[in-house]
Formats: C-alpha cells, structure tokens, sequence
C-alpha cells in the first residue's frame, strides 16, 4: 500500500467509524466519500463492507431497548430472501437509473421530513409489514448495494424510541452484511491481496465507533431522528452525484 491510500484508509474509518457508531449507520456514505478519489473500485467496494461489518459489532451494545432481535428478525428474514432477487433482477434493469431514483426519493422525502413539524406514524401492518421493508431492502442491496434505506427509514415511521430503531437496523445491517461477506468470499471477490488493508481497518475502527456511541447515548429522541433523516439525505446526494460525475 502507497502512503495515499494508507491515509486515506485512515480517514475514511475514524470518519466512518465515528458516524456509525453516532447514527447506527452510514458506514459507507462518509467513508467512500473519501476512498473513491484514492482506492480503486474493486478494494473500496469490500472494504465498505467490512468496515461496516467491524462497526457494527464494535457499537452492536448502544442500543440497549429489550427484544431487539425477536423484533429486527422479520427484517432479517425478508431480506436475506431480497438479496438473491435483486441479484436475479440487475440483469433487467438500468442499474444508474436505479441509483439516481432512490437518491431523488430519498432526498425529497427525507427533505420533506426534516421540515415536518411532527414524523408520520405507522402503527399499522406489524410483523408483515416489517418483513416487506427487510425484503425491500433486500432487493435494492442485491440491485445495488442498498440495503439500508428502506428499513432505516421504515423503523423511523414506526415511531419506535431511538433504542428500538437503532437496534433493529443494526441487527439488518449485520446480517446483510456479513451475508455479503459471505457471497464476496464464495465469488472469489475477496483476494489474499486485501489482507492488509482490511487489517489495518480493525484497530483503526474501535476509538471512532466507541466515540460516537459515547455522543450517541447523550442525544435526545428528536435529535437522532434528525440524524437518521439528515444522514439518509445525504445518502440521497451521493447516489445523485456518483451518476452524474
């Protein structure tokens, strides 16, 4: 490794790890926004992954609300199903046009939200309707890497307390992933020859994460639920812009 990508591997964790371990996610949003001028796409793309991956595990404890797992389980369930059919599907479809319609959405509603005075509330549908969102989520992961949006923003709607939608989509995002790590190792995407960077990554990771859920446990309900919208949005940005550049 040079000593650009070695800093920018720096940067791209302690920033990273800082806002995951603040928001429960977003991994990937601030730490591609740094490697993506300096790693090439083949490294970047699993190495998001698995610094995603540490993250979750490092901060997997800031959520501290009861029967986390039994209630991110439908999540789990329906998008450990989606992933093969956004797979299935990345044949048929404009993977760009995809990308560039989720981040117009995201950034209209999530704008939407921000300036609400009160969050809609869905109380309806349960168990079913959490396992949509996972499947949902599923799908546009299999499609484009995308897993998080949906269920994120879904755990919002269901007005559950920050605890309770941390919770389950960090349990989501867990398992995609290592779902993920899983299917890159069986595919042979993960080479001998990234070893060392994804070993620098794991010490790199655990003061940032640890950090920003020490400033998370210190934030109120509204403050994180501007946070997760905030960060969404952005998300919504950088889908837009990686089109368009």
């Amino acid at each position: 490794m040079t000593a650009t990508v070695i800093v920018a591997i720096v940067a791209g964790m302690c920033l990273g790890g800082f806002v995951q371990g603040l928001s429960g996610f977003a991994f990937g949003l601030v730490a591609m926004s740094i490697w993506a001028w300096t790693i090439e796409p083949q490294l970047a793309g699993p190495m998001v992954v698995w610094g995603s991956w540490i993250g979750q595990l490092l901060s997997l404890g800031a959520a501290r609300g009861p029967s986390m797992a039994r209630r991110a389980l439908p999540f789990v369930l329906g998008g450990a199903a989606g992933v093969p059919l956004g797979a299935w599907l990345l044949q048929y479809i404009n993977v760009n046009m995809f990308r560039s319609g989720v981040g117009l959405v995201l950034i209209v509603y999530c704008a939407a939200m921000l300036g609400a005075s009160r969050l809609p509330v869905v109380r309806r549908g349960g168990r079913a309707l959490d396992a949509a969102a996972g499947a949902a989520g599923g799908v546009m992961g299999g499609l484009g890497g995308l897993t998080g949006p949906v269920p994120t923003l879904w755990c919002t709607l269901r007005g559950w307390d920050k605890d309770a939608q941390r919770g389950v989509f960090q349990i989501f995002n867990l398992s995609m992933h290592s779902l993920t790590l899983a299917l890159y190792l069986a595919n042979g995407t993960l080479t001998a020859a990234m070893i060392p960077a994804f070993a620098l990554m794991v010490p790199l990771a655990i003061v940032p994460t640890l950090l920003g859920v020490w400033v998370y446990r210190r934030v109120d309900e509204r403050a994180f639920r501007r946070i997760v919208l905030g960060l969404l949005m952005g998300s919504g940005v950088a889908l837009v812009v990686s089109v368009l550049v």
